[in-house]
Formats: structure tokens, C-alpha cells, sequence
């Protein structure tokens, strides 16, 4: 036979129940609007097995660490967006609550929500009651001076800065990648240039030692050779350690940690010069552009202190009281204007800082203007510069190369010394390394003059994805 349950013991029953209907309803709409999510890591796109400097560049773009903040940037600001456009929406309130009181204004307060009003209740003391409410609550907000408009527009503008940023970071990743390419390709060739010189101080030692068995050489002369043929393996040793660096810097602008760099240079390795001297496409300039219209609508949200603002409302409430076992509901709707007459001068302050936070970003802008003006005249210059060296190197390894092949062959004749020889050898392979740095730097240039001009690195760039893609910014933006 079971025991009658008791009034108290009766209403926690009652609430045990209704807490756990009210946890598995949260439960469920969590599971609705925020559904599980996968890993937020993205596969990585697939590698090459030969780099070319396009599929480099693009690589790059969609896997280098940089370019993935950018993205993260923009959805940082595109959510930004959505919370200053979700201000002229109507906000739709659920509320619950249950208590238990004996304060007599409070009491009968639940008393008459239940509907259990009764002449037999004492005012004074009604006793103890209990109520379980539900409401329901709706507000809309008419006008505020017009801070949510330029809310939303101060946003906009600054999804629109994002993006131009975003801009920026694979400009300079691409001219990243091409420099790092094409240094890549000198360390190659001048590990090339360094065994060549030290096959041709092998073949000169062989001379010599063949001279110094049958007694025509000094021992002096032919350990000149040998010294200069340990230099020169040294150097090639260096010139390998160079060109491993290299590689690393390389797989480093692609976001990878380690593999083989196979380069080939003969695919889309000469660039266009660019004609253009104006730097209007730098996606700097654009960036600071947004970043002033964004500060102008942040003065214009700090001038809407100064207006009124108007709210509507609208609610429905239910009580239910396990002690008087009442219920009743209810409803209210209104209207609210407020309009604040002093606050100690703080919509002053703040225009006042947004004004100040707006004048900064112009000389910002007017800064960043002339500092693109420097970086387009050094790359000019700097262009200038590799062209005319090139062709200085190109008459010297031409003057060299012939000079060697001539005093190679006096050696062999006996009508040179060594020590003559050595310094021929030393003029050819320090002329060849003067042309090789001289052509990665013409190259170099290029790349450099493209990005200075805001320019891609190649007329017809290659795909990127859309999620990576800057969009242009409007004067209306």
C-alpha cells in the first residue's frame, strides 16, 4: 500500500516533471539551430609534382597560413554584418520562471494572476504561494537616432576593408612566391656554375700533375691547384647549403612543412612589364578607402546620442499556482520613448573620438599613399638597375668564357703559370655568378614593379577559389 504523496512533496513532483520537459525542448533546439560540425579543418589542395611559378602562386593562395587568416578575417566581418542587420528584426522573448514566496504583496500579487481571489484571504497576511510562469515577450525598435543603419554601414565597410586586405596579403604572397622561385632557380644555377668550376680546375690539376711527374711544373704550382681546387669545392658546398635554404623558404610559402621541390623555370617564368606608372589598384589604398567610410558611419552612430529613440512591445504571460491550484493569464502591449537630456556629456565624447578615430584614418590613408608612391619609384629604379647590369654581365661571361678557353689551352702548352691560370679561372666563374644574380634580379623586378602597381603577377591569373576571392570595393560600399 502506498503512501499519499503530500502537498510540498505533491508540487516538487510537479516541478521535477516540468524541469525535465522544459531541459529535453532546450535540448532539442540546440540540436536544431546549432547541428553538429564537422572538422573545421580544409583538405589541403593537391601538390605538384612539378612546380611551375603559376600553380606556385596558387598553391600558395589557397594553403599558405596567411591567405587562411584573411579568409578567417572576412567571416570574422561578415558575421559582424549579421549581428548589425539582426537590430531590425523583431526580438521574440520565451521566459519561465517558478518561485515560491510569503510576502504578502508578492502573495497576493500571485494570487490574483491565478484567479483565486477569495473574500475569506487576509490582505495582510494571505499566506504562502507559489506560481509557475510562462511568457512570452515581442519588441521592436522603432527608431534610435539612426545607430543601426550606421551600424550596418560602419560593418559593411569593414567586411569590405577585410576583404581589400585580404587583397593585399596575396599580393605580396604571390610576389613572395615569385621572388622565392626565382632565387630557387639562381641557387640552382649557380650550384651549376661551382661544379663546372670545379670540373675545370679538376681537368687543369690533371695537367699539371701529368707536367709535375715529367719534371716541368714546380711542386709550388701544382699545390696552387690543389688549394684552388679545395676552394672551389668549398664554394660548392656552399652553393648546395644555399639552395637547400632556398627550397625550405620555398615549401614554407606553400604551407608545407617538407618534400621535393622539382621547379621548372621554361613555364611561365617571364613577365610582362608593366606600362602603367599609377598604383590605383593596390588593394591598400582601397582598404584604408573602406576604412574611412566605415569611420564616418561610426561618427554618424555616435551623433544618434543625440535623438530619441522609440520602442513597441508586446507580451503574453500564464501563471499556475500549485499551492492555490490557480491559473489565469494576461497580456500587455505599449509603447516607449525615451529621450535622454543629460548624461554627463558622453554622446559628446564619443563623437568627439569617432571624429578624432575618422581624422586619423584620412592621414592614414594619405600616409599609406605615399609610402606605394616610394615602392612603385624603387621598383622602377631597381628595374632599371637589373636591366642595365644584366647587360654588363652578359659582355663579361662572353669576355671570360673566351679568355679561359684561350689560357686553358696555353696551359696545356706550357706557356702559362699557374698562378695566371687561377686568376683567368677566378674572373670566368665570379663574371658567371655576376650574370646569374643579374637575371634573377631583372626577374625579380618584374615582380616586384607588378606588385608595386597593385598588378597580379601574371595578366591572366590563375583560378582562385571564390571563398579567397577580394571583392572590389564601391564608392557606395
Amino acid at each position: 500500500m502506498t503512501r499519499p504523496l503530500s502537498p510540498c512533496e505533491n508540487t516538487n513532483r510537479r516541478l521535477f516533471s516540468w524541469r525535465r520537459l522544459c531541459s529535453l525542448c532546450v535540448a532539442l533546439l540546440l540540436a536544431v539551430v546549432f547541428p553538429p560540425v564537422a572538422g573545421a579543418a580544409t583538405d589541403a589542395p593537391p601538390r605538384p609534382e612539378v612546380w611551375t611559378v603559376r600553380n606556385a602562386v596558387l598553391f600558395a593562395v589557397r594553403n599558405n597560413p596567411d591567405s587562411r587568416m584573411g579568409k578567417n578575417r572576412i567571416e570574422a566581418a561578415q558575421a559582424a554584418m549579421a549581428m548589425e542587420r539582426s537590430s531590425f528584426f523583431p526580438r521574440l522573448d520565451l521566459n519561465s520562471r517558478y518561485e515560491q514566496t510569503d510576502n504578502p504583496m508578492y502573495s497576493f500579487g500571485n494570487i490574483l494572476n491565478q484567479g483565486a481571489f477569495t473574500n475569506a484571504i487576509d490582505f495582510n497576511n494571505p499566506g504562502r504561494t507559489d506560481t509557475l510562469n510562462m511568457g512570452v515577450r515581442l519588441g521592436y525598435r522603432f527608431f534610435n537616432g539612426g545607430r543601426d543603419l550606421a551600424g550596418l554601414k560602419a560593418a559593411e565597410a569593414q567586411a569590405v576593408s577585410s576583404r581589400m586586405e585580404l587583397g593585399a596579403v596575396r599580393a605580396q604572397l604571390a610576389f613572395e612566391v615569385v621572388r622565392t622561385f626565382q632565387l630557387v632557380i639562381q641557387a640552382e644555377e649557380l650550384v651549376k656554375a661551382r661544379q663546372a668550376s670545379v670540373d675545370a680546375i679538376t681537368a687543369s690539376l690533371a695537367v699539371a700533375q701529368a707536367r709535375y711527374r715529367e719534371g716541368v711544373l714546380l711542386k709550388a704550382d701544382l699545390l696552387d691547384l690543389e688549394v684552388q681546387q679545395a676552394t672551389a669545392r668549398e664554394n660548392l658546398s656552399q652553393a648546395h647549403h644555399t639552395l637547400e635554404i632556398s627550397r625550405r623558404i620555398f615549401l614554407g610559402l606553400m604551407g608545407l612543412d617538407d618534400g621535393p621541390v622539382t621547379l621548372d623555370p621554361a613555364q611561365g617564368c617571364v613577365q610582362e612589364i608593366p606600362q602603367s606608372a599609377s598604383p590605383e589598384h593596390r588593394f591598400e589604398l582601397k582598404s584604408m578607402e573602406a576604412l574611412i567610410l566605415a569611420a564616418k558611419a561610426k561618427v554618424r552612430q555616435a551623433q544618434g546620442g543625440y535623438y530619441p529613440s522609440v520602442e513597441g512591445y508586446a507580451g503574453y504571460d500564464a501563471d499556475t499556482g500549485y499551492v492555490t491550484d490557480g491559473s489565469g493569464d494576461s497580456w500587455q502591449a505599449g509603447v516607449t520613448l525615451r529621450f535622454n537630456l543629460s548624461e554627463g556629456g558622453r554622446t559628446e565624447a564619443e563623437v568627439a573620438r569617432a571624429s578624432a578615430l575618422l581624422a586619423e584614418a584620412q592621414e592614414q590613408k594619405r600616409k599609406t599613399e605615399l609610402a606605394i608612391i616610394l615602392e612603385v619609384k624603387q621598383a622602377e629604379l631597381a628595374l632599371q638597375e637589373a636591366r642595365e647590369r644584366l647587360q654588363i654581365t652578359e659582355k663579361s661571361v662572353a669576355q671570360a668564357q673566351e679568355s679561359a678557353r684561350i689560357n686553358r689551352l696555353r696551359f696545356k702548352e706550357g706557356t702559362l703559370l699557374s698562378a695566371d691560370l687561377l686568376g683567368v679561372e677566378n674572373r670566368l666563374i665570379d663574371a658567371q655568378v655576376r650574370r646569374i644574380a643579374a637575371e634573377t634580379s631583372q626577374r625579380i623586378a618584374v615582380a616586384g614593379l607588378r606588385r608595386a602597381l597593385g598588378l597580379d603577377q601574371f595578366p591572366d591569373p590563375p583560378e582562385i577559389p571564390a571563398e579567397l576571392q577580394p571583392e572590389k570595393a564601391t564608392a557606395s560600399q
